[in-house]
């Protein structure tokens, strides 16, 4: 059954607890043994402390849409929750209210600084890349403000805060606005994490369909020796012969 079905209307007054009495509903002990398997759980683990009700994305997507009116005093309350799909609702709905091209600047503003305000809660990699690029990165887009907290996150303790100062400047991209992509991809390639190598590939790769020569030279600069992950996920489309030369320069690297 489709999230969705189970509302006949919007909510007029959207709360916290009718989303958590919602999503109750979807609850399943399968469903939640394997999102603890995929996320990578536990002990020292990403995500570590999380709880899965065992509710899939789709329809945590589909009730974000039903409830994308609730205000951020109430988001707030949904991103305390130690479960995982309720925080990931919370921010579906902050990166619907943010791609509504009804919501003004100052509205925006408002996102921005609530995610900024809640990363020590953003703790798995889907969380941060349902909203970084269009709250983060839309925000300081659209604003034109300096774009000097990027850098900041990118060098913070948190892994959570990097990948959000990479995954942020797909907005950019997408705007055909590289440049701080590549700056902070290098600021990036020093660190040992295997979900930063993965973003910020996935990142570069972006870029070099807007400009395919300033990812090569890029990689001409560091291809033999930045993380293989990441140099893997920075050429997937290249040709074949152009892949293994690169991952070539790595080998002699």
């Amino acid at each position: 059954m489709a999230a969705i079905e189970l509302i006949k209307e919007k909510p007029l007054n959207p709360t916290a607890r009718q989303f958590v009495e919602h999503i109750e509903k979807f609850r399943s002990p399968v469903e939640a043994m394997k999102l603890m398997r995929y996320f990578k759980t536990g002990e020292g683990q990403y995500g570590e402390g999380d709880v899965f009700m065992g509710v899939r994305m789709g329809q945590i997507f589909e009730m974000a849409k039903a409830y994308i009116d609730m205000p951020l005093e109430e988001l707030e309350l949904l991103l305390q929750s130690p479960i995982h799909e309720i925080r990931t609702g919370a921010l579906s709905i902050i990166d619907k209210q943010a791609r509504n091209k009804k919501t003004t600047l100052d509205q925006r503003k408002l996102l921005y600084e609530f995610y900024l305000r809640n990363t020590h809660r953003i703790n798995n990699w889907d969380l941060v890349d349902i909203c970084a690029p269009h709250v983060v990165g839309g925000y300081l887009y659209i604003s034109g403000k300096p774009r000097d907290v990027l850098f900041e996150l990118a060098a913070s303790d948190s892994i959570w805060e990097r990948r959000t100062a990479i995954v942020a400047t797909g907005y950019f991209i997408r705007k055909g606005d590289i440049e701080d992509t590549f700056r902070i991809a290098e600021l990036l390639l020093d660190n040992k994490e295997d979900l930063i190598h993965k973003a910020t590939g996935w990142m570069l790769r972006s870029a070099g369909q807007i400009n395919r020569p300033q990812l090569q030279k890029f990689l001409d600069k560091y291809a033999a020796t930045m993380p293989r992950t990441l140099l893997r996920y920075s050429i997937e489309h290249f040709d074949k012969p152009l892949r293994s030369h690169y991952m070539g320069l790595k080998r002699a690297g």
